[in-house]
C-alpha cells in the first residue's frame, strides 16, 4: 500500500485489566484528541458509532492534506474483570498468598527483575500495601482491646469473659479498618492490582475458559472487518490487552482469514506487560502465539513503551525476552514513546509520580510530540507500516532471553 492511501480504517481497541465501562475510552479519545489536534495543527471530530453492535465511536481526521474516516470499537471484557474482582477481603488475602507463591516458586519473579525493576515493584506494591493494611488493622484492634481490658481492670473485671470480649473487639475493629481500606481502594489500588496479577497467576499463564471464549468473539469481529471495504484494520492492545491481541491475531492468521488482497492489518501494542504472563509455566499458548506472530508477513506489529512508565516492560521485546524468537523473526518493531522528550519539562514534572496516569499516556496528547502520535496512527492517512517504514528499533532495546519456561502449545 502506497503512502497517503488510507481513507477508511477500522480500529479495534483491547483494554487492559479494567473493570470500568468503555465509555471512559471514548471520553479519553475525545478530550486528548482535541488537545493533540490543537498542538499539532490538525483536526479530529468524533461522532456516535454507526450502526449497532459493541461500544465504539466514529472519527473524522483531517491532517496532512487528507480526510480519513475511522470507526473505533472497544472490545469489551470489563465484565469478566469485574467478575474476577468480586471477592471478599479474606479471599483477596488468599489470592495474595497464591499469587506470590506462583511467581516466587516458578522463578518468574527473579527473572522478571532481570528485565525491568519498575513493573516488578508495581507487582509487589499490592502485596506490601495489603500486608501493611492488615498490620494496621490488627494493631488498631489490639489497641482497642487493650483499652477495653484496662477499663475492665479498673472496674474489677477479669477472666475469660474479658479475654473473649477483647478478642471480639480485635476482630470487629480489624474488620472495620480493612473494609475502610477496601472502600478507599480508588486511592490505594491495592485490591485492584492484586486482582490483576492474581488473574494470570491463578492459571499460571493459561487463559481461563471465559476469556478464551471472549477472545474468540473478538477474533470474529476483527475477521469480519478484514472482509470489509476498508484500507486498514488496526488492532490496539494496551497493557494486558497486548497479550490478548497477540493470541487473537495469531489465531486469525492460522485460520487463513488475513487475505493478501484485503485491508492492511496492523497491530499496535502499548505499555505491554507480556512477560508477566509469558514467563509463567503454563503460558504455552501465549508463547506459541508470540513466536508465530513475530514471523508473519501478513501484518505490521509496532510495540510502544516508555522507560517513564513504571507499569510496563519498557523497551523489552516481548518475543525475544520470552525466549521464543524464531530464526525468521520480523516483529515487533520496539520503539520508545520517550516521555521525558515528548512531554515538556513542566508536563513531565506534573505527571512523573502519577504512575497509573502515565500508564495511559500512550492514549493521550503529547505537548512535544515525536514520531509516535496515537491520533495520527488511528485517524491519519498513513498505514502503521508506512508510518514507521525504515524506523530503527530503540537503541535501548532489551532482547536477551530471560524466561525459564519456553515450551509452546502444539
Amino acid at each position: 500500500m502506497s503512502q497517503d492511501k488510507v481513507s477508511r480504517r477500522r480500529v479495534f481497541y483491547i483494554p487492559g485489566y479494567d473493570p470500568i465501562h468503555p465509555r471512559r475510552y471514548r471520553e479519553l479519545y475525545r478530550k486528548e484528541g482535541a488537545a493533540q489536534a490543537a498542538i499539532s495543527g490538525y483536526e479530529i471530530a468524533l461522532a456516535p458509532k454507526r450502526g449497532g453492535g459493541p461500544y465504539g465511536w466514529h472519527v473524522t481526521g483531517r491532517m496532512d492534506g487528507a480526510e480519513v474516516a475511522a470507526d473505533v470499537e472497544v472490545l469489551v471484557w470489563s465484565d469478566i474483570v469485574r467478575g474476577s474482582m468480586a471477592t471478599s477481603i479474606p479471599a483477596t488475602y488468599a489470592q495474595l498468598v497464591r499469587c506470590a507463591w506462583t511467581y516466587i516458586a516458578s522463578g518468574a519473579l527473579r527473572r522478571l527483575m532481570w528485565l525491568r525493576k519498575g513493573p516488578v515493584i508495581a507487582a509487589l506494591y499490592p502485596v506490601g500495601m495489603l500486608l501493611l493494611q492488615l498490620a494496621l488493622a490488627i494493631g488498631l484492634g489490639l489497641a482497642a482491646g487493650a483499652l477495653l481490658a484496662g477499663a475492665a481492670a479498673v472496674a474489677g473485671l477479669a477472666g475469660w469473659p474479658v479475654a473473649a470480649l477483647r478478642l471480639a473487639v480485635l476482630a470487629l475493629v480489624a474488620a472495620a479498618v480493612l473494609r475502610w481500606f477496601k472502600r478507599k481502594d480508588g486511592k490505594f489500588f491495592a485490591h485492584y492490582l492484586m486482582h490483576d496479577y492474581a488473574y494470570s497467576a491463578r492459571w499460571k499463564g493459561a487463559n481461563p475458559p471465559e476469556l478464551e471464549a471472549r477472545m474468540a468473539e473478538f477474533a470474529e469481529r476483527i475477521g469480519a472487518a478484514l472482509a470489509e471495504d476498508v484500507d486498514e484494520v488496526l488492532v490496539v492492545g494496551h497493557s494486558s490487552g497486548a497479550h490478548l491481541g497477540v493470541s487473537i491475531l495469531a489465531d486469525l492468521i492460522r485460520q487463513g482469514r488475513v487475505g493478501a488482497n484485503g485491508p492492511a492489518l496492523a497491530f499496535l501494542s502499548l505499555g505491554q506487560v507480556v512477560p508477566m504472563v509469558s514467563f509463567l509455566p503454563r503460558a504455552e499458548r501465549l508463547r506459541a502465539d508470540l513466536a508465530h506472530l513475530s514471523a508473519r508477513h501478513e501484518l505490521t506489529w509496532v510495540d510502544v513503551t516508555a522507560p517513564g512508565d513504571g507499569c510496563a516492560f519498557a523497551l523489552c521485546d516481548p518475543v525475544a525476552v520470552s525466549g521464543v524468537a524464531p530464526a525468521d523473526k520480523r516483529w515487533p518493531l520496539v520503539i520508545s514513546a520517550a516521555f521525558t522528550q515528548t512531554l515538556s519539562p513542566a508536563r513531565w514534572k506534573e505527571l512523573r509520580w502519577r504512575f497509573f496516569r502515565l500508564h495511559f499516556q500512550y492514549l493521550c496528547a503529547f505537548d512535544r510530540p515525536g514520531d509516535y502520535d496515537y491520533f495520527r496512527i488511528t485517524a491519519g492517512p498513513l498505514t502503521l507500516a508506512d508510518r514507521f517504514a525504515g524506523r530503527a528499533p530503540s537503541k535501548s532495546l532489551i532482547d536477551r532471553p530471560a524466561s525459564k519456561y519456553t515450551s509452546q502449545a502444539a
